[in-house]
C-alpha cells in the first residue's frame, strides 16, 4: 500500500492494477490494466480526496464554529458564580484590566510558539487565547454577534482600504488619547 496525506491509494500508480473476474461458467480470469490507466484512476483518487479534505474542512469550520457561542454563554454564566470554584468567575472577578493583561499573556504565548513552529503547542495557546478573548468580551460587554456582524461588514473589503477608511489624523488620535497607528 503507498500512504500520502491523503490517505492510503491501494498501490502505487505506475503499477498495474490486477483484478479478478468471474465468468459465467465459475472460473476466475485474471487480467491487467494498462499502467497509464492506473496512474489516471490514482490522479482522480487523489483530487477526490484533495476536493473532500477542502469540503470536510469548510464543513468543520462552519459547524464547528459555534462552539464559540457555547463556549461564551458559558463564560457569560459564570460571570455571578462563586470565584473559587469557576475559574471564569475567578477572571470576570477581577475587573476587565486584569481581563485584557491575562488575554495578553496568553497572546504573547501563542505568538511564541507560532514563532518557534511548534504546531501543537500553538494549536493549544490558540485555545486559550480565543478562551480568554470570550471572558474579556464578557467582561467588556461585548456579545459574539457583534463581533460576528463586524467580520462580515469587512468581509470582502481589502485590509489596506479598510484601514484608509478609518484613518484620523495624529491630532485627533492625541486628542482621543490613543497612540494606536492606524
Amino acid at each position: 500500500m503507498l500512504a500520502c496525506r491523503f490517505g492510503y491509494l491501494g498501490r502505487p500508480p505506475d503499477m498495474a492494477k490486477t483484478t479478478k473476474k468471474k465468468a459465467v461458467a465459475g472460473t476466475a480470469k485474471v487480467t491487467k490494466k494498462p499502467a497509464g490507466k492506473a496512474k489516471k484512476v490514482a490522479a482522480k483518487k487523489v483530487a477526490a480526496k484533495k476536493v473532500a479534505a477542502k469540503k470536510g474542512s469548510l464543513t468543520l469550520l462552519s459547524s464547528d464554529a459555534v462552539v464559540l457561542d457555547r463556549l461564551f454563554a458559558v463564560v457569560e454564566s459564570r460571570r455571578d458564580a462563586d470565584p473559587a470554584i469557576s475559574h471564569s468567575a475567578r477572571l470576570l472577578s477581577r475587573g476587565p484590566a486584569k481581563v485584557a493583561q491575562k488575554f495578553g499573556e496568553e497572546a504573547v504565548e501563542c505568538l511564541i510558539e507560532a514563532v518557534a513552529g511548534n504546531r501543537e503547542a500553538l494549536i493549544g495557546e490558540s485555545a486559550d487565547v480565543l478562551y480568554h478573548l470570550l471572558v474579556l468580551w464578557v467582561s467588556s460587554g461585548v456579545a459574539p454577534a457583534d463581533v460576528w456582524a463586524e467580520l462580515v461588514r469587512r468581509e470582502g473589503v481589502s485590509g489596506i482600504a479598510e484601514k484608509a477608511a478609518r484613518a484620523t489624523p495624529v491630532a485627533v488620535r492625541r486628542s482621543l488619547g490613543t497612540s494606536k497607528i492606524p
